[in-house]
């Protein structure tokens, strides 16, 4: 997996894009996952999304050089990320800061929590945000307001709750999957907390 992972990489950054994600299932189905290349330079503009177009050039590619290198599979499947797009690098975390994230530790949290969450908890949805040396992830426990509700503006708001993590620590981070079909985005709950 190791050389295919280097061949794929190789192949896709050539082509002028990022190896998201490469995936072998036993039914022969080779998937690789490629966005484009992030350039903090453009941070604030329009995000650039992978076409249909992309996705082809990629296969086409990839499917001579697997051919050249002997790689056997049945199927290739190349896309995009999608909305729950995986965090594997640093490089992801840093694109991604502000974001709402799904984050699964590869161990639970402990009692480091103050009694406020379940010491046995892996898994937590909220706000990505850099840390000194490291990342948190803020939410609130707040159910969300349903719609056409209303909600009095006497409520005191759930306190947020910050959770500080290395990369080390990290099981799987994807973009928290949130679809609206009204076109707004969801806030950020947690902005500035530390």
């Amino acid at each position: 997996m190791a050389a295919l992972q280097e061949v794929a990489q190789q192949t896709v950054t050539g082509l002028g894009y990022e190896l998201v994600e490469i995936e072998r299932t036993s039914g022969g189905l080779l998937r690789v996952t490629i966005d484009l290349p992030w350039k903090p330079e453009e941070a604030g503009s329009e995000p650039q999304l992978v076409t249909v177009e992309d996705c082809e050039k990629v296969t086409r590619q990839l499917q001579y050089v697997l051919e050249v290198e002997g790689v056997d599979y049945k199927r290739l499947e190349v896309s995009s990320p999608g909305i729950d797009r995986p965090l594997k690098s640093a490089a992801d975390f840093e694109r991604f800061a502000g974001e709402l994230v799904d984050i699964t530790l590869k161990k639970p949290m402990g009692e480091a929590a103050d009694g406020k969450v379940a010491a046995n908890r892996k898994k937590f949805r909220g706000t990505l945000e850099k840390a000194g040396d490291g990342w948190q992830v803020v939410w609130s426990d707040e159910p969300a307001v349903k719609p056409g509700r209303k909600v009095s503006k006497k409520r005191e708001p759930a306190p947020l709750q910050a959770l500080g993590f290395t990369l080390d620590e990290i099981k799987e981070a994807r973009l928290a999957s949130v679809v609206d079909f009204k076109g707004r985005r969801p806030r950020a709950q947690g902005k500035g907390v530390s």
